[in-house]
């Protein structure tokens, strides 16, 4: 029997797949195709302090093997998120969720990491440095390693729960990033999130997308995060919980070779809604054939 459970920060799952953020709402569509309670936890739709409508469409457009994004963190705010939508995820999910937070201000990631980090059902709070698609805000703080120390901080300061950094790959150096998230108390860090690119329409000659880029997640990008959570497992002492581009169980296992306790799965949600759920029915079969009786065990592996 091989035990897929791992910890992340004293949060015990029952095994390493998490949906990304973004990718997943607030759990309520995928828990009418199946039970989601399969899953190690999930990370809901980015909160900020304000509602947002996000950015003018179109704001997707496909690339070969992947996709463009740029949502612009549309959410209904965080006192709604409090009052609607955490305790709807109680009625379908009974174990701890990840919160992801974005801001526009260190005033509004600390305001909204105050509220959330009340609720019972809120596991790990996910701070997300690093969106591409909106202005003066997310990614502004996790392109320097000052703006990154500062955001955590300052998010520590009010907060009891475990703090996950999620950084930019639109960086020199991610793990400059990630010793400076360690320095200031991070309790783990999520990487990586999308990369910028951007699509033109041949007709019109102009920007697929109206906020001219956007973010590039799917399998094009995994070697890319590959590559990046095995340098920052070596940089910094903390839990990772890695993504970008994971879309079978064989990526997991090597997400987690490279240094990731927790994985997590966002744009394939979006081609196939099982997906998660495939993939934990089959990470026991791959870990049986590469002799792996405990996931745990491979946690970094491809360091040693």
């Amino acid at each position: 029997m091989v035990n897929l459970s791992v910890n992340l920060s004293g949060l015990e799952l029952s095994n390493p797949i998490i949906p990304a953020s973004g990718t997943f709402g607030y759990g309520r569509e995928f828990a009418e195709l199946y039970d989601i309670g399969i899953l190690g936890s999930f990370s809901f739709k980015g909160t900020t302090l304000e509602a947002r409508f996000g950015n003018p469409t179109p704001r997707i457009a496909e690339t070969p093997s992947g996709m463009l994004n740029a949502v612009g963190l549309q959410n209904p705010g965080v006192d709604e998120v409090i009052k609607t939508e955490i305790p709807n995820i109680k009625k379908i999910f009974g174990k701890p969720v990840i919160a992801n937070v974005g801001g526009f201000s260190i005033e509004e990631y600390t305001k909204c990491c105050e509220l959330l980090d009340k609720c019972d059902n809120v596991g790990i709070i996910e701070v997300n440095i690093s969106c591409p698609n909106v202005h003066n805000g997310g990614m502004s703080f996790g392109t320097t390693t000052e703006g990154a120390a500062a955001v955590t901080k300052a998010v520590k300061a009010v907060t009891t729960k475990p703090v996950y950094m999620k950084l930019s790959p639109n960086v020199t150096d991610i793990t400059e990033i990630a010793k400076a998230c360690e320095a200031e108390g991070a309790d783990g860090i999520s990487l990586i999130n999308t990369l910028l690119g951007m699509r033109i329409d041949l007709k019109n000659r102009k920007p697929i997308i109206k906020n001219t880029t956007g973010g590039l997640s799917g399998g094009a990008i995994f070697p890319v995060a590959l590559q990046m959570v095995y340098r920052v497992y070596k940089a910094v002492n903390l839990p990772l919980i890695g993504m970008g581009g994971v879309t079978t169980a064989e990526d997991v296992v090597e997400m987690m070779l490279a240094g990731a306790t927790g994985v997590q799965i966002g744009a394939a949600n979006l081609k196939n809604p099982f997906v998660c759920k495939e993939i934990i029915e089959e990470l026991p079969n791959l870990c049986e054939k590469y002799g792996i009786k405990d996931l745990k065990d491979i946690i970094g592996g491809a360091h040693q």
